[in-house]
């Protein structure tokens, strides 16, 4: 079992910027892949970034180069580092954990409950 949680979201106005945490509680931290997805009101849970167990990256097409995935392992955390925040980046955020290297919801066990993340224009 793992439990996860993030941290860090908020209001923030359109061009700023936010840093996620996600700290799991696991002891083979290392062993899991990592990945950030968010869901918009009414709208279907999407992939956002993924991080491997050699800290290989992947991250959506049209967030790349505003949102930077990275893992501590010592600190069995991940971050999402959004810059460049837009309106339409709000969404609630949500760490998964899972053994496939994949950008796919039904691809990861475990999830955290989200932190909500409100851009202003």
């Amino acid at each position: 079992q793992v439990n996860l949680v993030e941290s860090g979201g908020g209001l923030v106005q359109a061009g700023g910027s936010l840093r996620l945490s996600c700290v799991a509680s696991v002891r083979t931290f290392g062993n899991y892949v990592m990945g950030w997805f968010r869901q918009a009101p009414g709208k279907e849970r999407r992939f956002v970034a993924a991080i491997n167990w050699g800290s290989g990256t992947t991250t959506a097409d049209s967030l790349m180069g505003r949102f930077t995935i990275s893992r501590d392992n010592a600190k069995n955390t991940v971050y999402l580092q959004m810059n460049s925040l837009k309106p339409d980046d709000t969404a609630v955020y949500y760490c998964a954990a899972g053994s496939t290297y994949s950008v796919r919801v039904d691809d990861y066990d475990y999830w955290g409950r989200g932190t909500q993340v409100t851009v202003s224009a």
